[in-house]
């Protein structure tokens, strides 16, 4: 199941690396949530030409394509980053200590395998759609409006670079706490229950009504 997770910070070259890391996951997500706000004007726009002046918006399905790569993929590393991807936690759930850590290691190298050989497809897939000979750069564009193809098809591979380079964050958290025997890893997410959750936001909110 997904979850929430904290993930513990302090001084080490690790935890500067993750938190600076992090800093470009954000951003990331804030352009994936703009794009959402976009397609929602989009659709307003769209509809309200339609019904009020008989002239929807011009290359609408245009637009929802180019910007569903932001949607898709740019808030891939941020979610990693705080354990919101979807998990089985059946038998992780049980497990503690190194061999915890030593299968949470595993998995993200199984994962990065894979970010890696998507991040190269997705490259060679851009590749296809860009051409400094052709108008815009373009090889191929949109069918209604034309627009071009190859800046929507270049966030795949950017995505899965910085996914790549979180997972490579967390191979090094994971295989620290694998080899120190530590309880509480920095950098690493650590999935919480509701309970440790409830607790938590019930902290934030009384430090709140402190202040």
């Amino acid at each position: 199941m997904a979850g929430a997770a904290s993930v513990l910070e302090d001084g080490s070259t690790l935890s500067r690396i993750d938190r600076g890391l992090n800093r470009f996951e954000a951003v990331l997500a804030l352009l994936s949530g703009f794009a959402v706000f976009s397609l929602m004007v989009l659709a307003v726009i769209s509809v309200g030409g339609r019904n009020f002046f008989n002239h929807p918006l011009p290359g609408y399905i245009d637009y929802i394509t180019q910007i569903m790569p932001l949607i898709a993929f740019m808030g891939m590393a941020y979610m990693q980053r705080v354990g919101g991807h979807i998990r089985m936690d059946i038998l992780i759930g049980v497990l503690r200590g190194r061999t915890l850590w030593a299968v949470e290691w595993l998995g993200v190298f199984i994962t990065l395998l894979v970010c890696l050989l998507l991040a190269w497809g997705s490259w060679l897939h851009f590749l296809r759609s860009f051409d400094f000979a052709q108008p815009l750069w373009s090889s191929d564009s949109t069918m209604d409006i034309g627009l071009p193809t190859w800046p929507s098809k270049l966030l795949a591979p950017v995505a899965f670079i910085v996914m790549s380079l979180r997972l490579v964050v967390q191979l090094w958290a994971y295989g620290r706490a694998t080899l120190l025997g530590l309880d509480r890893p920095v950098a690493a997410p650590m999935i919480e229950s509701a309970a440790e959750q409830a607790a938590r936001e019930a902290s934030h909110v009384s430090g709140a009504d402190q202040t």
